[in-house]
């Protein structure tokens, strides 16, 4: 091979292994923020780790005083290893440790010092091929668009088409085969050269292995993370959607988290939209905000008088699973499926933006603000974009979770909504797979008091949504900051009330 060849071939693989180190940081920085919630704190940490860590192998780096070569092969292989598995690894220990923060931050952190090793390794390389200006230059350029490319391959095709799991082993096998290239370019043989192949086969033998059967390995997590038999798992670009089954009872987890139990999903169901629905008779457009899952929408088609209902849910994975498979669409009645409704895949506050439509009624079921992404949709920003979606007498209600447990995120969103003019009627109920839940009615105008519901509800009564509405002291208004775009209070007060609730 031609000394130009050999100097070519050394700058690709700074491109590759430049690429191959961002994945696993955005990979670790995605998983904590699944896992653990607060996507900014979460980012952040993983970012600040892993960072000084990459400080801290450029700093060791100057104690190797010989072998270089071999050394950055062992070092291909070692991040091959452990950024490969990286994912799994940690969706695999997520339900059988108390706190997954610890083997995180170590994981990332060992990682991150041997990513900090491979360019001053490579730059001693290679400096007897290159004059010092024009291998600085060269490397750090390489260095920077490999890390472009991982940066928009993360999120247009690893995350959406193959996942976490698999996109690790990917970038995985690409570091072991960086290390086995190198060797054969370098010439490194001998016995040592031999053993260092044989490990590289082997690596790459598991991590093959390992993204062909990437499902079973995260059913098989999952299994742990569940009690209950999970019946369907599949990660969209979105959220991973797992569905569990103890008898008849299904069960829908977002990220882990229980969306619902088909046991008492009704009472859930049914307190978020009659209370206000039923004060609305006569609504003709209805908007429901979330609620991928068709329950919602099911109630709102109880009403006779009902035309429309466009639902707006992120993930099309959602609404597709719950239009088409039969134990889904035989709890919501086929609602997805009803020529009244209209579904739209889009981010609830970038619909708003371009919507032109006016609704009667209008239902947000979005999950509790866990992290700031999700926060945004409970600011007075949406809120005032949601004004202009409203016909006058419109009304909203918006599923603000528990009263009890999260009691200063509860009134948060109930003066966030009056900071934006609303007259707010919070009211709350229990449901047995939750607890205490609560609601926030809203509109511009006082609602008439007398309610219409639909017949054959198996909860509500006249009588329970009166009483829905009364606070005890354990659960009534506390002073609260109100929730805007720029300080998302709201996701601090969820954050540290959940923190600390022992179920």
């Amino acid at each position: 091979m031609t000394d130009r060849s050999t100097k070519l071939l050394l700058l690709a693989s700074v491109f590759v292994i430049a690429t191959c180190g961002l994945v696993y940081e955005l990979i670790a920085g995605t998983l904590a923020s699944y896992l653990l919630g607060d996507s900014v704190t979460q980012f952040s940490l993983v970012i600040g780790i892993y960072l000084s860590a990459m400080g801290a192998g450029s700093y060791l780096s100057q104690f190797v005083t010989r072998g270089e070569r071999r050394l950055f092969v062992r070092i291909q292989l070692m991040i091959g290893l452990l950024g490969g598995w990286s994912a799994g690894i940690l969706f695999s220990l997520f339900p059988r440790v108390g706190s997954l923060q610890l083997p995180l931050f170590l994981l990332i952190g060992i990682i991150g010092v041997l990513v900090g090793l491979e360019i001053p390794l490579l730059l001693r390389i290679l400096k007897e091929r290159l004059e010092f200006k024009d291998l600085v230059a060269r490397v750090f350029a390489f260095d920077y668009a490999g890390a472009l490319a991982a940066s928009l391959l993360f999120p247009l095709l690893l995350v959406p088409h193959l996942g976490l799991v698999r996109s690790s082993l990917l970038f995985g096998m690409l570091n072991v085969m960086v290390g086995l290239a190198t060797q054969w370019i370098l010439n490194e043989g001998g016995r040592a050269g031999r053993g260092l192949t044989v490990a590289a086969l082997l690596i790459l033998g598991s991590q093959l292995i390992g993204f062909v059967e990437a499902d079973h390995l995260l059913r098989w997590a999952e299994k742990a993370a569940f009690v209950d038999t999970v019946i369907f798992a599949k990660s969209s670009r979105y959220q991973r959607l797992v569905i569990t089954r103890s008898g008849s009872d299904l069960r829908l987890h977002l990220n882990g988290n229980l969306q619902f139990s088909s046991r008492d999903e009704y009472r859930y169901h049914e307190a978020l939209v009659h209370p206000g629905l039923a004060r609305r008779p006569y609504a003709k457009h209805v908007l429901v905000l979330g609620g991928g899952d068709g329950l919602a929408v099911r109630e709102v088609l109880r009403y006779p008088d009902v035309e429309s209902v466009t639902l707006v849910d992120l993930d099309p994975e959602m609404t597709r699973l719950f239009s088409t498979q039969p134990m889904l669409t035989n709890l919501n009645h086929g609602s997805l499926l009803d020529p009244k409704v209209r579904i739209e895949n889009f981010d609830a506050f970038s619909w708003l933006a371009s919507n032109s439509n006016r609704f009667d009624f209008v239902i947000a079921d979005f999950p509790d603000p866990s992290s700031f992404s999700i926060g945004k949709l409970y600011t007075t920003a949406f809120y005032n974009r949601l004004l202009a979606a409203l016909e006058p007498g419109a009304a909203i209600v918006i599923q603000c979770t528990s009263p009890y447990v999260a009691r200063r995120s509860f009134w948060c969103i109930d003066e966030t909504l009056r900071a934006c003019g609303f007259i707010t009627e919070p009211y709350h109920l229990y449901v047995p797979s939750f607890g205490e839940w609560g609601f926030i009615l809203a509109s511009l105008d006082p609602l008439p008091s007398r309610m219409k519901l639909p017949p054959n509800l198996h909860y509500l009564t006249d009588a329970d949504c009166r009483d829905l509405f009364h606070f005890p002291p354990d659960m009534d208004r506390v002073p609260v900051e109100v929730n805007r775009l720029n300080n998302q209070a709201l996701v601090r007060y969820f954050e540290d009330e959940w923190a600390h609730y022992v179920h």
